[in-house]
């Protein structure tokens, strides 16, 4: 069945092209999501009229897709989770989780389904590159780090490591100690 696309779709062609597919594709897919119309010489006729219209619509959602690009460029994910010593998972880091983080974090909108994860779900601790594909031909690569709980402890937020972790404890520690000893002595008061 020859169809006229009304968007540019992976391998079928750009914007206009005439391609041939299986009729059930385009019954099923193509025809109810409004990527195409069948290609007869009165749509070919309509098309023709509406080509600037929606050229004009798929520059807008390109621009889109750009600016929700340059919101995560570069973003560098730090997720915690639980972890054996030996630095396996206890369950998987997916796009879910990754799709979540990085909307947290960035402020984005971005889609599980918009995370590129080639090797399947993470497994282990460590740092990962993946890529997300905001459609429309706009790509844009991050940086997730897998930390275990513990050693998250002496992660901020952006990723620097904190060096006075133990200074820290020790300073939660002695006032843990004078709450207690300053209870006893008002105990040993009344």
């Amino acid at each position: 069945m020859n169809v006229i696309l009304l968007e540019k779709i992976g391998k079928l062609g750009e914007i206009g092209d005439t391609a041939s597919v299986k009729a059930g594709y385009a019954r099923n897919f193509l025809f109810p999501q409004g990527k195409a119309i069948p290609a007869t010489k009165a749509n070919l006729a309509e098309f023709e009229e509406r080509r600037s219209e929606l050229l004009a619509a798929h520059n807008e959602k390109v621009a889109q897709s750009q600016a929700r690009a340059s919101k995560v460029a570069g973003a560098s994910l730090i997720i915690e989770v639980n972890a054996s010593d030996e630095g396996k998972l206890f369950g998987s880091v997916g796009t879910r989780d990754i799709a979540d983080a990085l909307n947290a974090q960035a402020g984005s909108d971005i889609a599980k389904s918009e995370v590129l994860m080639p090797h399947g779900v993470i497994r282990d601790l460590g740092n990962y590159e993946l890529t997300l594909d905001l459609g429309y031909d706009v790509t844009e690569d991050i940086t997730v780090s897998v930390v275990g709980l513990e050693s998250a402890a002496g992660v901020s937020a952006d990723g620097s490591i904190i060096e006075e972790v133990e200074e820290v404890e020790e300073a939660e520690e002695a006032e843990e100690v004078e709450e207690a000893e300053a209870s006893d002595a008002d105990e040993t008061e009344s």
